[in-house]
């Protein structure tokens, strides 16, 4: 059987639409940094999606080629993620250009630096690109504020400003900064899906009221 992380990890794929606390435990990830507008045809955002999924893939078929990773066993490539910032102040929707992201697939358990290593090179050469911009990223994510957005990314505001308020309710702070940011997890393929039915996991890192 085919392990899919997002079925044996609901908690962290299937969050309620209610805003809901949960502590995030460090995971690895295939990551790319970059600025700019994520909707830009030929801009960074897209160059940098399509990197994380040919490393994805050179890992996921390791197992048909010379490369052996201990404890392989089959899995369904995790769905891209994305954490944002802006760089003066927070996010604004309308400023798409000055956007901040670091976008994600996450890694398996069972793959070592050494296989990172393996996969970047292969990738080079088996599509012929540049793949130096590729990292191994591990993010410990810690105690969040997380629900399901249902809708066009543009409306996101709406519900980050209901996930506030459940925050400060329940005595809690919101804790953006310079290590913990905005964080979005896709679900739909807004290439093939109308935008009122896109699903989108939302986490917002947070912290105790003193």
């Amino acid at each position: 059987m085919v392990f899919d992380y997002k079925k044996e990890y609901k908690k962290f794929y299937f969050p309620p639409r209610r805003p809901e606390i949960a502590d995030i435990p460090e995971m690895n990830f295939l990551a790319v940094r970059g600025k700019g507008d994520p909707n830009e045809e030929s801009g960074e955002y897209k160059t940098a999606v399509g990197l994380l999924y040919a490393v994805s893939y050179t890992i996921k078929m390791s197992r048909l080629g010379t490369h052996k990773i201990k404890g392989y066993f089959p899995y369904v490539v995790p769905p891209l993620e994305g954490l944002w910032w802006a760089e003066k102040g927070n996010i604004d929707y309308s400023k798409k250009g000055d956007f901040r992201w670091i976008s994600l697939i996450r890694l398996p358990d069972f793959v070592s630096k050494q296989d990172f290593d393996w996969a970047i090179e292969e990738a080079s050469k088996k599509k012929g690109g540049d793949f130096s911009k590729v990292e191994f990223f591990s993010y410990a994510e810690g105690l969040c504020i997380q629900c399901m957005h249902i809708g066009s990314y543009d409306d996101e505001p709406e519900t980050i400003s209901q996930m506030e308020k459940h925050c400060e309710e329940a005595g809690f702070l919101l804790d953006l900064g310079k290590e913990r940011h905005h964080h979005e997890i896709y679900l739909g393929d807004p290439r093939k899906m109308p935008k009122e039915k896109l699903k989108t996991v939302i986490r917002e890192p947070i912290r105790k009221k003193i």
